[in-house]
């Protein structure tokens, strides 16, 4: 992903895990030069970017996957050395975030005002058309994990004055006129929103989870969006599962449009999960990343291979990327 543009191998990667009729949600895509805040992540802001996943997307569709485009901005979570002429990452606050534990550095970010807002919606509005230009069929906004738009959300991190602060309502005001704008651009049945209201992924807690996420869910509604995916209460950290009380129950109910669950799920609480109608559909991500042909091995029933975090955010174009072997492969090493 070399100067923030897709490369080549990603073609494989993406169709390696592509079932027909199957869902794909992308890596999180940077929707400006102002959202990065990691190295070498592919953008969609650019027409070379957008040249760039044109053959990614026509791999997935060519073996009958639906592939969505999850569009992102850091925020807070990124440092001068990411901006453009060093300048202060931008957020709701300028409340600085600690420095993490893997040694990343956040410089101090600045406080938005309320007159440059629209211009950060308008880049969530050019990023979603340039996602379907690319021939993505659709988008999701990334919402969640501590990124701009849930700092937003967050009375942890929202300390505005203002008509996008304070109040639940004003909070929430950020994220649903990207929702709105993203719709009008390419149309709500192709728009997908991603939240986390328990969750406290880079200092993101909030005081009220519950009530967060129940008016998001109900808020939503008038846009008539495609769907809601929203992460389990127990995954407080990105990594962990804890044992917890809350329920993503209450949002379910009040959504009207599909829903889709994620937080360390296995092929039995997933299925169960369907089953109970907690959810539409689950979402995969560290095991699918380590098995390719995921869905043929919860439909087989067959051993998983195991994950290996330490080449997750590596550049490296095979390893912990590709190599990941598919089940004829692991049969065949073991015969």
């Amino acid at each position: 992903m070399y100067g923030n543009v897709p490369q080549p191998h990603a073609i494989l990667y993406y169709s390696q895990r592509t079932t027909k009729g199957g869902l794909l949600i992308s890596e999180a895509a940077p929707i400006s030069d102002t959202a990065l805040g990691y190295l070498d992540v592919p953008g969609i802001w650019t027409k070379e970017q957008v040249e760039a996943w044109k053959p990614i997307v026509e791999a997935v569709h060519a073996k009958g996957g639906i592939f969505v485009c999850q569009i992102w901005h850091t925020g807070r979570v990124s440092n001068t050395g990411f901006q453009p002429n060093g300048q202060a990452p931008v957020s709701c606050t300028d409340k600085s975030l600690s420095p993490g534990n893997d040694g990343s550095h956040y410089s101090p970010p600045r406080r938005l005002s309320a007159e440059e807002i629209p211009q950060i919606i308008n880049d969530f509005r050019h990023a979603a058309k340039n996602a379907v230009e690319a021939g993505f069929d659709g988008i999701e906004i990334h919402g969640a994990n501590g990124y701009l738009v849930d700092q937003f959300l967050k009375d942890q991190i929202n300390d505005r004055t203002d008509e996008y602060g304070g109040s639940l309502e004003k909070r929430c005001r950020f994220a649903l006129e990207v929702v709105e704008a993203v719709s009008e651009e390419i149309g709500a049945d192709r728009v997908g929103l991603r939240l986390s209201p328990f969750a406290d992924y880079l200092e993101s807690g909030d005081s009220n989870p519950e009530a967060l996420g129940l008016y998001m869910a109900e808020s939503l509604n008038k846009y008539g969006i495609l769907y809601l995916h929203v992460i389990e209460p127990r995954m407080k950290t990105a990594w962990e599962k804890f044992e917890c009380s809350e329920s993503l129950t209450p949002m379910r109910k009040a959504f009207n449009g599909t829903f889709i669950v994620a937080g360390g799920y296995g092929r039995e609480d997933g299925n169960k999960a369907v089953a109970e109608n907690r959810a539409d559909l689950v979402a995969y991500g560290r095991v699918f990343l380590a098995n390719p042909d995921l869905p043929r091995r919860f439909e087989l029933d067959a051993p998983l291979n195991k994950y290996d975090r330490n080449t997750f955010y590596t550049s490296d174009p095979v390893v912990g990327y590709t190599d990941y072997p598919f089940l004829d492969e692991t049969d065949s090493a073991e015969t």
